[in-house]
């Protein structure tokens, strides 16, 4: 057997991870992908091991709940052939592979960077000489936007290709503001350090990418968390995922001038972080997960306090829901408008909202659950169009059915557990968790030297398999129609550059 078969936040010795030749490497995991739909990349990296780049490649199995591992030494100076010439869904790993080590690729079809490290391979390239994509007509025109946007947003840099209106090409460039936060998870020794690293990797998923190191840091250390504390973790995954829907749906009615959607809608998402700060002093959900203890825990009284705010915010947006769906102003801005094909989603490698509008279900509480979520027996909503209307109306349905699983959640809230204080992780280990974020899978690795001590740390973000879904989405739309695309999507510039 070529490759390690694991569960969600297992820790197995990196010793039993199979190390083979890159060309069986190369086929093996092109080949895992190819030959079942159910089957994606989760995670393709590389760390220096001596004078030589290891490289490991995770491919989950959607249907039967396991991620298969395995593992390549080559060398630095190699010239290898690539994933991505056989699946395009493994382009941007390799972009990155490139980057950090200067690995070459024979037949990779564009060896673009992907963040602009401090510390790349290649020195010589800067963020100032990205080499855009152009066409050279006299009836073509370039608009660029960013990176300084005029919405208080991050900084990314997009370069429309257009025939008057009409969108042609689309080009973004990310990279601006690359923190190293992966290297930090080496360099800083204390717990709460890396707990604060975990919840500062994106702002608007806290809660999703802190539970992930927290799962990873308990695999480690050989921590089972109890059951207050994975109670904790589900009721604030699904509370995220209402306040971060709401919002959104607020910023798509701003995009499509509907003053009374902004305006209702943003309000509504106040009361949903304002208990967040009444549950764990922070609105963002920020001190809030720990790995290896619960903090604050939910408490009976939280429970009839969340009662009552659920109770105040449902009508309301239902209310809203019907009035915007019932407007034929809003659906026709909807309506196939940014449409991504299952075909591209596919080969792409989409995961959370972008897969599931293409009909494809991609949803870690079901695949691969952890905390409460085999509880809940969790239905992914699907959805078939890839366009505008398929995301607005995943963020509908999916506000409703997280207030449905918090509702059943808090009707019988668990008792608090003292638990002993966490050990130190377990030497020589590699671990990977999955977590389900409202944008969709978020996934840590780690691997443990000798002495228990962090050697390498591997963020995965959704928005780095959804940005290209993004740039091909608006193709063929009027330019005037990307502000809404952006706003369907709403990717993360932070979780990409990290």
């Amino acid at each position: 057997m070529h490759y390690l078969t694991i569960k969600n936040n297992q820790s197995v010795p990196i010793s039993e991870i199979p190390e083979v030749p890159y060309n069986s490497f190369l086929v093996l995991n092109t080949g895992l992908v190819a030959e079942n739909t159910s089957r994606h990349c989760v995670n393709y990296y590389g760390y220096g091991a001596g004078e030589k780049i290891k490289l490991m490649c995770c491919i989950a199995d959607d249907d039967d709940h396991t991620v298969y591992v395995s593992s390549c030494v080559v060398d630095a100076s190699a010239e290898l052939a690539s994933f991505t010439a056989k699946n395009l869904c493994f382009e941007k790993f390799e972009r990155e592979i490139h980057e950090n080590f200067g690995l070459k690729y024979s037949d990779h079809p564009w060896l673009k960077p992907v963040r602009f490290p401090h510390d790349s391979a290649d020195k010589n390239i800067t963020i100032a000489d990205y080499p855009f994509y152009s066409i050279d007509s006299e009836e073509l025109h370039e608009v660029g936007v960013g990176p300084i946007h005029a919405g208080v947003i991050e900084p990314g840099h997009f370069r429309f290709i257009c025939n008057g209106e009409q969108i042609l090409h689309l080009e973004i460039q990310l990279g601006y503001q690359h923190r190293g936060i992966e290297k930090l998870f080496l360099e800083k020794k204390q717990f709460n350090q890396l707990s604060t690293l975990a919840e500062n990797i994106t702002g608007d998923t806290t809660v999703g990418h802190t539970t992930a190191f927290a799962q990873v840091w308990e695999s480690l250390s050989g921590f089972s968390a109890s059951r207050d504390i994975d109670f904790a973790r589900t009721i604030a995954l699904e509370l995220e995922r209402i306040a971060i829907h709401t919002g959104d749906l607020s910023a798509v009615c701003t995009d499509i001038a509907y003053q009374l959607g902004s305006s209702v809608f943003g309000r509504l998402r106040t009361p949903i972080v304002n208990f967040m700060q009444e549950w764990g002093g922070n609105r963002l959900s920020k001190g809030l997960i720990r790995p290896g203890q619960n903090k604050f825990p939910f408490t009976q009284t939280l429970a009839t306090r969340l009662t009552e705010v659920l109770d105040t915010f449902e009508p309301d947006f239902t209310e809203m829901i019907q009035e915007l769906f019932s407007l034929p102003s809003a659906l026709s801005r909807f309506e196939r408008t940014g449409v991504v094909s299952q075909e591209d989603a596919r080969s792409m490698g989409s995961v959370g909202m972008v897969a599931r509008t293409c009909g494809i279900s991609r949803d870690i509480r079901t695949s691969h659950p952890h905390s409460l979520y085999p509880e809940l027996t969790h239905d992914p909503v699907i959805k078939h169009h890839g366009d505008v209307y398929s995301r607005v109306q995943i963020r509908k349905e999916e506000v409703f059915q997280s207030m449905k699983y918090i509702r059943s959640l808090i009707a019988n809230v668990p008792d608090f557990e003292e638990t002993k204080p966490i050990k130190t992780p377990g030497s020589n280990l590699f671990t990977l968790s999955l977590v389900e974020g409202w944008r969709g899978e978020i996934c840590h690795c780690a691997i443990t030297g000798s002495e228990g001590e962090l050697i390498h740390y591997k963020i995965k973000d959704p928005s780095f398999h959804n940005w290209l879904a993004l740039a091909l989405a608006v193709r063929n739309n009027e330019i005037s129609d990307f502000p809404i695309c952006n706003k369907s999507f709403n990717l993360s510039y932070s979780g990409h550059d990290l």
